[in-house]
């Protein structure tokens, strides 16, 4: 099993047509990991605040953003979770609009290294951030994901 299988589980790939505004992208891109038990309601409020103090620190790519907040902001167990909107949100006035959303727990600074690895690889390809962004289903997110690099 390569670390991404490990770190992202399919219940926890979705593909929404759109969403209010940032904070209900959010609340969206989350809310997988709330429901199975990853983290708390209140890493939903951690990503939200950190954003409203710090601005959208999280996009980190033209299309992308990796959400994330600290692990006591309610991280109980390490997972993934992977959105993309076809909408797009627009996290900051005059951004550009950001379609794939990556959710990360982490419950330490460095259990996530080999995930971060392979994103980190996938994500420095804009071509993969589109074939993601493209997909025509969750499952075929996920294999976008889990397959070998």
């Amino acid at each position: 099993m390569n670390a991404m299988a490990e770190v992202l589980k399919r219940e926890n790939v979705q593909i929404v047509d759109a969403c209010q505004d940032w904070k209900d992208a959010v609340h969206v891109a989350v809310q997988p990991l709330v429901d199975q038990g990853y983290v708390t309601a209140g890493y939903i409020d951690g990503i939200i605040s950190n954003a409203e103090e710090y601005g959208p620190y999280f996009v980190i790519a033209p299309e992308l953003a990796l959400l994330h907040a600290r692990p006591e902001q309610g991280v109980i167990r390490r997972q993934l979770a992977v959105s993309v909107v076809r909408a797009g949100i627009v996290f900051k006035e005059g951004a550009q609009p950001v379609h794939l959303l990556v959710t990360l727990a982490a419950t330490d600074p460095d259990g996530h290294i080999e995930a971060m690895r392979t994103l980190a690889t996938m994500f420095s390809d804009p071509a993969s951030i589109r074939a993601i962004i493209d997909a025509k289903t969750p499952d075929e997110i996920y294999e976008l994901f889990t397959r070998d690099i």
